[in-house]
């Protein structure tokens, strides 16, 4: 494990020696929460949060990433993903990205991953980000999402996620080469500009395959479609 720390932590070192030095660049920095909401569904609720915090120039960012969920009732945390993750330009765009992640949920054990991407702007608008997490529980997550403009402050996003393991990670419920999907639709208003879009939406996420059958062995539910409610934030 310690081997593919310092790998990554190389990697990212690497890209920053790279980038070459940016002291003549204009510093900028940012905070995006793309999900601050509660879900209600016929299981368990729970609050969940998926946010970015960054700062850098046009040729370097260091981002962090966070995401997770609890649980209503509970201490615990369900879900707690953070990443440090250094993001430059390949095109006009895209950008790579490369960094470290670690997984801590409570009542699991840690894993910790390499990170290689790419985000950025597809055709039609399209936000993507295709990440490959490295380590002895590798997998590939794919995510995608576009904003429709019904009006000037009214906005329905739709978004899809995969997650695909690549090895075996029981203690997760994941089974090499088998899939789980969230897909989820929210209309937001931007209340204040851009900066506060409280929304409303539906969530659904499922797990297919190997997956799917150490879900139902553990006693998890799956095919879970939740109500959401909560506000997208940015500054």
């Amino acid at each position: 494990m310690s081997k593919i720390r310092n790998a990554a932590f190389a990697a990212v070192g690497a890209a920053a020696l790279w980038s070459g030095p940016a002291e003549a660049e204009q510093l900028i920095y940012g905070f995006q929460a793309e999900q601050l909401e509660y879900r209600q569904s016929d299981g368990e609720d729970a609050f969940v949060w998926d946010f970015d915090a960054m700062i850098g120039t046009d040729k370097l960012k260091l981002v962090w990433r966070s995401e997770g969920e609890r649980v209503q009732g509970s201490s615990e945390l369900e879900a707690l993903e953070n990443q440090l993750r250094l993001q430059f330009p390949v095109s006009t765009f895209f950008d790579a990205v490369v960094g470290v992640q670690a997984s801590t949920p409570d009542g699991l054990p840690d894993r910790y991953n390499a990170v290689l991407g790419l985000k950025g702007l597809a055709p039609q608008w399209f936000e993507i980000d295709a990440d490959l997490y490295l380590s002895e529980h590798s997998f590939l997550r794919l995510e995608g999402e576009y904003e429709a403009l019904l009006t000037n402050r009214l906005i329905l996003v739709p978004n899809l996620e995969f997650t695909v393991p690549l090895q075996d990670d029981l203690a997760y419920d994941q089974a090499a080469g088998s899939a789980t999907i969230e897909a989820g639709l929210r209309l937001s208003y931007d209340l204040i500009d851009r900066a506060v879009s409280p929304y409303i939406g539906i969530n659904y996420e499922e797990s297919f395959g190997g997956s799917a059958d150490l879900l139902r062995a553990s006693g998890e539910d799956n095919g879970v479609l939740s109500v959401v409610f909560g506000s997208r934030l940015m500054f």
